[in-house]
This record gives structure tokens, sequence and C-alpha cells, in this order.
């Protein structure tokens, strides 16, 4: 079940909203500029889905995002249960940083925490199987995707290079609850 907390960004401990609302949580979120949506796939996605069906099975959204948001490229990227690189792949993420475009990401399996820092808030996002976030480019984030984390997501591009990761330099990453 998808989450919205939202924290002031000197507590991590004391929640000032929580909703598992998935309208609540796209009308709060985009009260800052944040997308959230939910998908329904047009075909029966298996363990055995290669990506080109998953991009496929919802590509009446996608080429919306596309035309609304003048994205490029998209890909799907997956991560299975019990990957040896995990805890590596994990702390790529958990800093927080900006990207120069939006970050589209829509789950197509598993879970991933989204955590956006915006004017003194933060505001924890707990995606999961259905759900489409798009950060607005040049908001400081950071994503948890779990100690031993399971995940298939088609992202969204702008540019031909994929992601690249500005660090704001900032420790606040460390003063909130992770995925796990």
């Amino acid at each position: 079940m998808s989450q919205l907390t939202i924290f002031a960004d000197c507590n991590g401990e004391n929640a000032l909203f929580t909703s598992h609302d998935n309208n609540e949580i796209a009308a709060e979120l985009n009260k800052v500029g944040v997308r959230f949506e939910q998908w329904q796939a047009s075909a029966v996605i298996t363990a055995t889905t290669n990506n080109e069906e998953i991009i496929a099975s919802y590509n009446t959204d996608i080429e919306r995002l596309k035309q609304q948001g003048g994205y490029q490229t998209v890909d799907v990227i997956s991560l299975a249960k019990g990957n040896p690189s995990a805890a590596d792949l994990r702390a790529k993420f958990l800093f927080e940083h900006t990207h120069s475009e939006d970050e589209v990401r829509f789950f197509v399996k598993g879970q991933g925490l989204f955590c956006l820092h915006i004017n003194d808030k933060v505001y924890q996002v707990l995606c999961q199987q259905g759900d489409l976030i798009s950060v607005p480019e040049l908001t400081p984030h950071w994503f948890d995707m779990g100690s031993d984390p399971e995940f298939t997501a088609i992202r969204l591009f702008n540019n031909t290079e994929g992601w690249v990761a500005q660090s704001t330099e900032s420790e606040i990453a460390k003063q909130f609850p992770l995925l796990d």
C-alpha cells in the first residue's frame, strides 16, 4: 500500500501528516509540484515478461507523459532479491541530490521510498506496484530501495545520459527513517 509521510525537515521522528489514500497522496504532492499517479497494465505481466513487453503494456501512459514532459528515453530497470551488490546499489541513492531533469519512475513490481526535501519539509513517498512518481528537476531528494530490494521500474528521461546526480552535500538523508 502506497504511503505519504510528511516531516518537518528538522525532525525525522514526528510525522506531521501520514496517508495511505492515493487521492490524498496525489493532492498533497501536487501542492509541491510532484506528480503521483496509478497506472494499469494493458496486458498481464509475469516473471517472464521482457522489458519491451513491459513498456508496451504501459505504452498509452508512457506516450502521454512523453508528450507532456518532452521525455526522450524510456527504459526498464530491475533488481532481484538476494543481489550481492544490493548494499552498494542502495548506498548509491541514499544521499541528498538533485538532477537537471525530472526523475520519473513507475513501479511495475516491488517498492521504493522517495524522500523529497521541499522547503522546510521532507516528503517520504512509499511507491509500490502501480505507482508513478515524477520528482521535478532540481528538487533535493534521496531514494531508498531497502536492504534486500526487489523491484522493476520504468524510467523516463529528458536526456540520453540517463541518471546523473549532483550532491547537495547535505547530511539530511541520515536523519530520517529508511525503508527497513
